[in-house]
């Protein structure tokens, strides 16, 4: 397929009505929605603002003039700004979840939901809490436990930084609520 002089007019006519690339595509035969998007942005259509033009009455009155002086205007054209993404909607406030620091080298053990860990379990970890150095990211070594206590997003975020077991990144306590054999969690999935 080739772009004829009739074929790019007909493009920039439907281009200009705010056709979707898609129809233009549909509409032209031959030709895909992606060669139609490619074809526009060369011919510079692509600064396309909406596919509803503004109403005349909007554009016939003036600006209020501003009091003060204006700066003069740029020469070149201002690129456009980056559309605006919509924020998530907040979770509902629950309590903050503790998940384990990855480390380099290490994958991350199975995270067990709320409802799996055991009430002995999270009272050893609470204990333990009670006692740790509370450390901050830069106080992490090899032998530390890298436990995140808190919400990351506050001041009042730290690490157990207790003693390490041998070839694991936690604590006993916390080894304890990290790994867990596969046996029992599926036996308390059932």
């Amino acid at each position: 397929m080739s772009w004829t002089d009739e074929r790019v007019e007909l493009l920039k006519k439907m281009w200009g009505e705010g056709q979707s690339a898609s129809q233009i595509a549909k509409e032209l035969g031959g030709v895909t929605r992606n060669a139609v998007i490619g074809k526009v942005h060369r011919l510079g259509l692509s600064n396309r603002v909406g596919g509803t033009p503004e109403p005349a009455k909007a554009k016939a009155e003036p600006a209020p003039k501003a009091e003060t002086k204006a700066a003069p205007k740029p020469a070149k054209a201002e690129p456009k700004p980056a559309p605006q993404r919509a924020e998530p909607a907040p979770a509902a406030q629950a309590a903050p979840v503790r998940r384990p620091v990855p480390v380099a080298g290490q994958p991350l053990p199975p995270q067990p939901s709320a409802g799996e860990i055991s009430p002995e379990a999270l009272a050893s970890v609470r204990e333990v809490e009670k006692k740790a150095r509370k450390i901050s990211l830069m106080e992490l070594t090899e032998r530390t436990c890298k436990w995140p206590i808190g919400d990351p997003a506050t001041d009042d975020f730290w690490f157990c930084g207790l003693s390490a077991q041998p070839g694991k990144p936690y604590c006993e306590a916390h080894v304890g609520v990290a790994f867990q054999p596969m046996s029992s969690r599926r036996d308390r999935r059932r």
